[in-house]
């Protein structure tokens, strides 16, 4: 059992002040050392040009919302940096240059306000859908403040509801009450930073008498409270979150009585209409055992009266998992991942039991997202697809008959001389790992191959092909190769490709990274002079322990919004609310198998490593930008080649805006171009 090492021994604590003094002065020398040395140059320039020039495209797809009668979306672009709330009608919708109306101009309101408002979303009221609460950001942190706003004149509502600035928020109940979890002031935020109390606000009354609804504990996660309007069937639900896949969900009466649904606190929970579903994420035994993976249904009624006879509307195989799903107005509709590939079906609930039938129209290649249009209204449904080579497309498709295309993403790069693969790599312990690999059709098997590994493999988060510009023609198209990697710990497959990588067994993950790009240098793609790795948040964990783990694989490392001090990660920001990821460090027992993937204890000066690019930001309220800052002191001072930018805003995104993005995107090129290309010394 290894002793827990004093925290007062750790020589670049001081850079944990997130606004200190001496902090921003360390992280602006840092900054200029970066912008000298990759900002002035040519190529960054028309790398950030040609991001930018993407981002602010007015022929990229306008995603919106149907909230009633009208069609909503939040759009940026160059004349609008920080973004335009805006609306249209299904009829203008469908031109190529529909006419909106604009609700809300962000930059007029910054400039009005002296902010830097990032938007955050709206909460829209039923039925008549002529209020909003509105949910702004400071810069693009987590937290944010929450005002009132009248859809029908346009303008906030005054004396309306409001909420000062903390993680949490507000919900409508209905006209005059909303569900309020926030910051009540000492003691009522829990270790994560998050609300543990939730109370109902009622319009008129100071929010100092608010009636509590319900009090979670300190070591809990987030607590909070919705009101179900869905025509029929209003009722109210408390949300009880003890860590991420570990929850409560509660029916709260008019009596203020709660009720659990009595279901595994590791299943998710929703109910629509008179079902209750449940997604297991480990294996359930009643009268007989239901699969971690499997999706359930019951008549929600049946099931607060005890009944527990479910219907298997998913179960999973080796190859599939379920990606998602969701309700249309007669049908519910289920994606699948089958080997990290998707289909949909559509299952319709009946006298007789559950039908089942394929999408009519959904594409046989490529990702696809898929969402309900208006779940009380219809069964129409969004379709999204696309793939690492094809852009993307937006179709609207009524369930039974072909899909309407809506919008087509232009073609920023020239594709055609490129192709798609995906292979699988052996990991340490005989495990098959997919990846994707995006190259040349003509490319040489000489390792020589400029090539980017891309990878996450944590809180069961699935990467699927995805078209991107930006990867086109800053990498692609330059010859590089873009490879992408399914690690265990994400969801492709499932809550068991998930577990397979918590807490101790965390470094299967490191070790199936690895095999994969053990697995492109044999098959002559690359070799570590030319491969790159890159990841953020707890892909930039990821990438930490390629760098301090697997340093001879590779060239270059690009490590972003990272976490990577394991010990005191639970004691910054939102760390707590991981443990059931990684573990405690606080405990001995934990902190011996913890510390085997901590980078910044895992480095060591004597060791030599590759180039290593940390980005960060220092409005970042969800993972501290400490991490980045405290591994990147301890490496500069041991004489490595460490590169380091902060941006000022952003949050965990990284980004407040366009602008911003572009310029963080050309300095990461920028340094995997100089570390990576076949013209270096």
């Amino acid at each position: 059992m290894s002793k827990l090492p004093e925290t007062s021994t750790d020589p670049y604590q001081w850079l944990e002040d997130v606004d200190g003094e001496q902090s921003m002065h360390w992280v602006q020398a840092q900054n200029l050392k970066t912008e000298d040395r990759f900002a002035r140059s040519d190529s960054f320039q028309q790398i950030k040009a040609d991001v930018l020039e993407m981002l602010d495209s007015d022929s990229n797809i306008p995603h919106v919302d149907k909230v009633g009668a009208y069609y909503y979306n939040f759009w940026m672009d160059a004349a609008h940096p920080r973004g335009l709330w805006r609306r249209t009608t299904l009829e203008e919708y469908r031109k190529p240059q529909p006419a909106w109306e604009t609700l809300l101009d962000l930059d007029a309101l910054n400039a009005a306000e002296g902010e830097n408002w990032v938007w955050h979303g709206a909460d829209y009221l039923r039925p008549d859908y002529q209020r909003c609460l509105l949910a702004l950001s400071r810069g693009g942190a987590d937290a944010s403040v929450t005002r009132e706003f009248d859809l029908a004149t346009r303008t906030w509502v005054e004396d309306g509801f409001q909420l000062p600035e903390s993680k949490g928020g507000l919900g409508w109940i209905d006209r005059d009450n909303v569900y309020v979890f926030t910051d009540f002031g000492e003691g009522t935020m829990t270790r994560s930073g998050y609300p543990r109390i939730v109370k109902q606000w009622q319009r008129g009354t100071p929010l100092s008498a608010a009636r509590v609804v319900y009090e979670g504990r300190l070591d809990d996660m987030y607590i909070a409270a919705m009101h179900d309007d869905t025509p029929g069937h209003e009722r109210d639900f408390v949300s009880r979150t003890l860590a991420f896949y570990n929850n409560e969900l509660y029916l709260r009466g008019s009596d203020n009585q709660l009720r659990k649904i009595d279901a595994p606190n590791s299943a998710e929970k929703s109910v629509y209409k008179d079902w209750l579903l449940l997604e297991l994420r480990e294996d359930w035994a009643l009268d007989e055992v239901f699969v971690a993976g499997s999706l359930l249904a019951i008549r929600f009624d049946r099931f607060m009266a005890g009944q527990r006879d479910f219907d298997v509307l998913f179960a999973p195989t080796d190859s599939t998992s379920l990606a998602g799903f969701f309700w249309t107005l007669n049908h519910l509709v289920l994606n699948v991942l089958d080997h990290v590939k998707n289909r949909l079906s559509v299952l319709t609930p009946g006298a007789n039991g559950w039908q089942r039938s394929e999408f009519t129209g959904a594409p046989g290649m490529g990702t696809v997202y898929a969402s309900a249009v208006d779940s009380d209204d219809s069964d129409a449904v969004w379709l999204v697809t696309t793939d690492y080579l094809t852009p993307t497309t937006l179709s609207l498709a009524e369930i039974g008959h072909p899909p309407e295309v809506l919008k087509t993403l232009p073609a920023f790069f020239d594709s055609s001389q490129h192709m798609i693969e995906q292979h699988f790599a052996v990991s340490r312990d005989g495990t098959r790992v997919p990846y994707f690999v995006v190259r040349g059709k003509d490319l040489p098997r000489n390792g020589t191959a400029p090539t980017l590994l891309y990878g996450y493999g944590g809180f069961e988060y699935s990467l699927t092909p995805h078209y991107s510009g930006e990867v086109g023609r800053a990498w692609l198209s330059k010859g590089g190769v873009y490879v992408v990697a399914n690690i265990r710990g994400g969801g492709e497959y499932g809550p068991r490709w998930h577990q397979a990588a918590l807490k101790q067994n965390r470094p299967r993950a490191y070790e199936d990274f690895a095999a994969v790009a053990r697995d492109l240098i044999d098959r002559g793609i690359t070799s570590p002079r030319y491969l790159g790795a890159e990841g953020g948040s707890n892909g930039g964990l990821l990438v930490g322990n390629m760098l301090t783990q697997y340093p001879e694989l590779f060239g270059a490392i690009v490590s972003q919004v990272p976490l990577l001090d394991m010990q005191r990660y639970h004691l910054l920001l939102a760390g707590a609310s991981w443990m059931g990821e990684y573990g405690n460090p606080d405990e001995p027992e934990e902190w011996a198998y913890i510390q085997t993937f901590s980078p910044y204890h895992l480095f060591d000066p004597a060791k030599a490593y590759p180039p290593v690019f940390f980005l960060t930001s220092t409005r970042d309220d969800r993972v501290h930008p400490a991490h980045a800052r405290k591994l990147a002191a301890k490496m500069i001072d041991a004489g490595k080649d460490v590169t380091y930018y902060e941006n000022i805003e952003g949050g965990h995104g990284g980004a407040a805006d366009n602008a911003q993005a572009a310029h963080m995107s050309a300095l990461v090129y920028s340094f995997l171009w100089e570390k990576l290309s076949v013209s270096r010394g």
